[in-house]
């Protein structure tokens, strides 16, 4: 816990989302914004680093050098190698989803996070938007789950399959809400524009018999981004995209929780929360853990390998 001094933050990744982040940490009191790296796009760190005052670093090495953290928004596919290079040397690190793209990283990332008692959190904002709405506080356990997520194809996050591109935001929010991983999975995907799986529908199966579907798309005419959550005693439907709730529950629902303001800036809200876990000890929102178990799904979808039905929650 670090409490007498600013929280000096580095960011690899100036595309869109290293953008996001650094307007959080040049606007954040308690951080001290030291540099950015993007060995792709070097223009755009410079840019970025000239807008913050920060520097636009020539290697993850100098970054490393003067940062206690690292925030990683770089390409999904190197996720995993540069965030467990920055826990190794000592580093706090929020990385975006995935956690990583292979299991095994997974683990170590976790394992060197523990070891070093070091933060490791997982960008999965949407759990921010869930706890706007109550969805965790509802006493009632569900009975079947479903969500699309779709856009436009796009090259943007083309390097990892769409299941953990996009669909690695629901596997998430379904297992952080029923807190216990299903014992089966079925899916099928698509292969589509990029050459790799650009479409996913998955089936996963719980043991009380409750069973969870989602597609999974960046192939899609519309953008979708919705989840219907039948419960005994009602259903809710929520649409993402537009903030929007409908539900018959008994429950008191936030229908209003697009304007919570961790829903409206959840971005904002996790790297907040990644501050405060560094410098004061708050509770990691998604933690290394967590965002393995989504990415355990997400590979058991692509049918890499089986691993859900042996991963206690």
């Amino acid at each position: 816990m670090m409490t007498n001094k600013k929280l000096r933050v580095g960011i690899t990744g100036a595309g869109v989302f290293g953008g996001y982040h650094a307007q959080k940490m040049m606007a954040h009191p308690q951080v001290d914004f030291v540099g950015i790296y993007d060995p792709v796009h070097p223009e755009r760190a410079h840019a970025l680093a000239a807008q913050s005052g920060a520097k636009a670093v020539s290697s993850r090495e100098e970054l490393i050098q003067v940062a206690d953290s690292l925030i990683v928004a770089s390409p999904a596919s190197v996720h995993g190698r540069q965030a467990l290079d920055a826990l190794r040397h000592g580093l706090h690190v929020l990385v975006e989803k995935p956690l990583a793209t292979d299991i095994e990283t997974a683990r170590e990332m976790v394992a060197v996070a523990n070891r070093k008692n070091l933060v490791l959190q997982v960008g999965h904002q949407e759990r921010f938007v869930a706890k706007a709405i109550g969805l965790f506080d509802i006493p009632e356990t569900p009975t079947r789950i479903s969500a699309k997520r779709t856009c436009g194809y796009s090259e943007r996050g083309v390097d990892v399959s769409v299941t953990l591109d996009l669909m690695i935001h629901d596997l998430e929010m379904v297992t952080a809400l029923l807190g216990v991983m299903p014992l089966t999975t079925q899916s099928s995907t698509q292969i589509g524009p990029s050459n790799g799986v650009d479409e996913t529908e998955v089936s996963l199966f719980y043991e009380n018999g409750l069973e969870v579907a989602l597609l999974a798309s960046r192939m899609a005419k519309t953008p979708t981004r919705t989840m219907e959550i039948i419960y005994p005693s009602g259903t809710v439907h929520i649409d993402f995209l537009t903030k929007t709730l409908i539900h018959d529950t008994p429950f008191a629902l936030n229908t209003q929780f697009g304007l919570d303001p961790a829903a409206a800036d959840s971005l904002g809200a996790s790297d907040n929360a990644f501050v405060d876990a560094v410098l004061h000890g708050s509770p990691t929102p998604v933690s290394g853990i967590e965002g393995a178990r989504a990415l355990m799904l997400a590979l058991e979808a692509d049918q890499e390998q089986t691993y859900a039905a042996d991963i206690a929650v």
